[in-house]
Parts: C-alpha cells; sequence; structure tokens
C-alpha cells in the first residue's frame, strides 16, 4: 500500500517531504488503531482515509504547503529512456501543472477513481460523500482536466508556430 499512498499523499501535499510525512504518519496510525479496522471491509479505503483526515488536519495547522509539484519529483516519477522519456516528462508536467489547478476536492476524486482504480462506492466511502457527489466531482474533474491539457497543447503549438515564422 505504500506507493498507492505516497501518490494520493502527493496529490494532495503536492511536496514530496510533505507526502512523505503523511504516508508515514498514516501508517503509525493504522497500527496504532488496527483494532478499529473491521476484517471483510475496504482495507484499502481504510487508509487512504486515514490519510486524507492527518492531510486535512495538518492543512488546519497549516503545517504543509500545498504549491505546485517540484520538476524534481516530476523528473524522478519517470524512468524511461530516450525520446520516449522526454515525451512523457513533457506529459507528465502538463498534467500535473493541470492537476494543480484543480480544486482539491476534483483532484482527490480524480486521483482515487481515475489513477488507484477505485470504484464510486470505494471512493465515497474513504471521501465520507455520496456516490452522486464522487460521479458529478469526477465528471467536473475530468472535464477541468481535459480543458486545460487542451489549452496547454493549443498554446505549445502556438508558440512554435511563431519560433518558426521567426516571431
Amino acid at each position: 500500500m505504500i506507493p498507492q499512498l505516497r501518490r494520493y499523499a502527493l496529490s494532495l501535499t503536492r511536496n514530496p517531504d510533505a507526502a512523505d510525512d503523511i504516508v508515514q504518519s498514516t501508517l503509525e496510525r493504522a497500527l496504532r488503531k488496527r483494532h478499529l479496522y473491521k476484517p471483510g471491509t475496504n482495507f484499502e479505503g481504510w487508509m487512504f482515509r486515514i490519510c486524507r483526515n492527518l492531510w486535512i488536519d495538518e492543512i488546519r495547522k497549516k503545517k504543509f504547503d500545498a504549491g505546485p509539484m517540484e520538476p524534481e519529483m516530476v523528473e524522478r516519477m519517470m524512468t524511461f529512456d530516450g525520446e520516449k522519456q522526454m515525451t512523457e516528462r513533457a506529459l507528465l508536467a502538463n498534467v500535473s501543472a493541470a492537476m494543480a489547478k484543480l480544486s482539491e476536492d476534483q483532484r482527490s476524486v480524480l486521483l482515487l477513481v481515475g489513477v488507484e482504480g477505485h470504484s464510486y462506492a470505494e471512493a465515497s466511502e474513504t471521501l465520507e460523500i455520496p456516490v452522486g457527489t464522487v460521479m458529478s466531482r469526477l465528471a467536473r474533474a475530468r472535464r477541468n482536466l481535459s480543458q486545460q491539457l487542451f489549452e496547454a497543447t493549443e498554446n505549445r503549438q502556438e508558440r512554435g508556430q511563431q519560433e518558426d515564422e521567426g516571431i
């Protein structure tokens, strides 16, 4: 679960060090409170909820800065070589920047359902919101993310054309 928790924490904090701290706190709390876990229920959802609640607690304390993801983190996440690596880095940077512009509510739902593969019901349970709210936030998140990526592509193509024309 640690890689999934780290991805989730990183999407919340947008800071690798803060994400590591939250993951460590999540694991510690889960171990201390293991008697509260009900066997047969969604263990991943339980862990994600602990992580999210810790993050909310930290935000309330204003301990973590939820600023843009650091470029070094984007580079570390990439593992491919050559041209494919450059393409993937550019895409990841674009997606990261677009995700950073989403509201926390939309980003959380998109990560749980779109990245981690949770069902709407699991995301609903983890985030403690109705399934319908998960569905509407996910739809808005996908629409906003798509629009931002489309605009970034258009801007990049426009800059390329201007460079080709010597502008």
